[in-house]
């Protein structure tokens, strides 16, 4: 686990921390192995992705496409929000999770 989050984690934190995004628990860094995850709301199997610029890269593209099909593969839906979009179009990326979130909870048992 790393001990120095990006400000994109650190503000996500914030708004996610103490079920403050649509009274859903959200865990940071949260196990998942082999991999560690930003974020995750096991009441909906969603994990949440925030990535800088090291994951435009074609190593990185394929890492990240490798570890989003192993936890697919658990049935766990994985949403990824670049960093820059994060700090500048907060709103954006939260009016996006809401949808997502929302239409997990409809098809969620």
């Amino acid at each position: 686990m790393r001990h120095n989050a990006t400000d994109a984690e650190n503000l996500m934190r914030q708004l996610l921390r103490a079920k403050r995004f649509m009274n859903l628990k959200f865990r940071r860094q949260h196990v998942i192995a082999p991999y560690i995850v930003d974020f995750y709301c096991h009441e909906l199997g969603l994990v949440i992705e925030l990535d800088g610029s090291q994951h435009s890269t074609d190593d990185a593209i394929e890492y990240d496409a490798e570890r989003t099909k192993f936890l697919e593969a658990l049935d766990l839906s994985v949403v990824r929000y670049w960093n820059h979009n994060v700090l500048s179009r907060t709103d954006v990326v939260l009016a996006d999770l809401w949808r997502r979130c929302s239409e997990l909870k409809q098809t969620s048992p």
